[in-house]
């Protein structure tokens, strides 16, 4: 995978006057079968959170599908981590 692409990535969303700290983890990583998964992770800091695998037919794909929910998370309020992008 080129050096240029994202390949894993953690974003947080707070509010403590919500009591609200989230993250959301996206990475793209080869299955162990080759093809291209995504991997999504979220919940509350500080818990282990859920995790999903969605499997690509390309690692385009999976990119594009990573790019997808990086800019959904984004309009719900989540930022990037400074030190994991």
């Amino acid at each position: 995978m080129p050096h240029d692409k994202i390949q894993y990535l953690v974003l947080d969303r707070r509010d403590p006057s919500a009591n609200m700290a989230r993250f959301y983890v996206l990475a793209v990583e080869t299955s162990l079968f080759g093809d291209a998964a995504l991997i999504r992770e979220w919940g509350r800091v500080g818990t282990a959170g859920r995790r999903k695998i969605e499997l690509h037919e390309s690692e385009h794909d999976a990119m594009e599908a990573l790019e997808t929910w990086l800019r959904r998370k984004q309009r719900r309020g989540h930022v990037p981590r400074p030190d994991c992008r």
